[in-house]
Order: C-alpha cells, then sequence, then structure tokens
C-alpha cells in the first residue's frame, strides 16, 4: 500500500508540474504575441506655411526632424524638433522673392521642445482629416519652447502646441501633424504640419513593427 502511494504521489506530482509549466508557457507565448506600445517615435517635417497674406514672408517651406518620447505609465511625452524655413518659389510671383538672389528667401532654422506633453486618445475630435482617412492614432498637448537661429523666437514664447500621432490598417502610426496656437501661430499658421513618422520602438530600444509596412 505504501508502494502504490509513492507512485500516485510521484505521478500526481508529475502531472502538477508539467501542468504549471504548460500554464506557464501559454502565458509567455501570449505574452510575447503581445507586443508593448512604442515608446520612441522619430520622424520627418514637410510642408508648407500660408502665402504672406497671412504669414508674414511665406509661403515658407519647412524641412526637418522630429523625435518623440511617450511615458505610458505616467501618460506624459517629450517631443523636440528642428527645422529649416524659407520662402518657397510662390514668393517669386507674389513678388516677396528675387529668383536671382535666394538671400531673399528668408532662410532660417527652429529648434522647438515640448517637455510637457499630455497624451491622450482622442484623435478624432482634436486631429485633421485627411483624404485617405487614418483609423488610428493619439494626440499630445502641451506648450512649445520655440528658438529662432539659435535664439529666442522673435514671436515669444510659450505657445499651445497640438500634436497628432496617427495612421491606419497597414501601419498604425504614419503620420504626425503638429499645430500652434498663438504666438506662434503668427508664423507657423494656425494649420497642421505635416510630417512622417519614419521608426518607432518599443521600450528597451526594440523595434516596432507598429510604424512599417509589413509584406
Amino acid at each position: 500500500m505504501k508502494n502504490a502511494a509513492r507512485r500516485w504521489l510521484v505521478v500526481g506530482t508529475t502531472l502538477l508540474v508539467s501542468g504549471t509549466a504548460a500554464a506557464g508557457l501559454t502565458l509567455a507565448q501570449e505574452a510575447s504575441s503581445r507586443s508593448p506600445a512604442p515608446v520612441h517615435y522619430a520622424g520627418l517635417i514637410n510642408d508648407y506655411t500660408p502665402s504672406a497674406a497671412v504669414t508674414k514672408g511665406g509661403p515658407y517651406e519647412m524641412r526637418g526632424k522630429w523625435t518623440l518620447d511617450v511615458d505610458e505609465r505616467r501618460g506624459f511625452a517629450r517631443f523636440s524638433a528642428a527645422i529649416t524655413m524659407e520662402t518657397s518659389d510662390f514668393g517669386i510671383t507674389q513678388g516677396t522673392v528675387n529668383k536671382d538672389e535666394p538671400s531673399t528667401r528668408g532662410a532660417h532654422t527652429h529648434h522647438i521642445s515640448v517637455t510637457d506633453g499630455v497624451v491622450n486618445s482622442d484623435w478624432m475630435r482634436s486631429c485633421p482629416k485627411f483624404s485617405v482617412p487614418v483609423t488610428d492614432g493619439f494626440v499630445i498637448t502641451g506648450m512649445a519652447t520655440i528658438a529662432g537661429n539659435g535664439g529666442p523666437a522673435p514671436f515669444g514664447n510659450p505657445s499651445p502646441v497640438t500634436i497628432c500621432v496617427l495612421g491606419g490598417g497597414d501601419v498604425k502610426y504614419s503620420n504626425i501633424t503638429i499645430a500652434f496656437g498663438a504666438p506662434a501661430s503668427s508664423h507657423f499658421g494656425t494649420q497642421a504640419i505635416n510630417g512622417v513618422v519614419v521608426r518607432c520602438s518599443e521600450p528597451w530600444e526594440q523595434n516596432s513593427r507598429d510604424c512599417t509596412l509589413e509584406e
């Protein structure tokens, strides 16, 4: 009887350990299949301001790079951008640019910093519409500090800003838009400034598939 009891104890213990191991493996597989949301983003800005009738010296071409770090736990974000601006060829048509003198294009730079951004999911109400609709995203609101040619921006600081990170079914996060309030809107315009998400990564700098097109 004692030997039989021992055998049943060994079998029961083995089944219990096997079941626990199997459950642990299932949970690990489920966890690995749920990739964490990206927390680091980077991309490019490519857009135009309104014409000189709205923005002095415009329409400016805007070209630059940006980065975004999101603290999911606290719901805060840090954004920075470095862009160049100069009057586009339309300035020749409106008489504000001499095509033979590039200096008349008013080339200059801006560095933009947002350190207190608040993250929320109300992108459908807060973000611009696109001709090819976006279906996912999030919004960051906060105050932006802006430098002009390395010094204080002539229009003053700080300015409210709304940053939207948006995308669709194939690339979850593909677009970024940046919209300024006063006083920065007097220079950049009140419209959304458009850019592209080039890459994003998960915690511990693991590359995320949320910002790329997977074949």
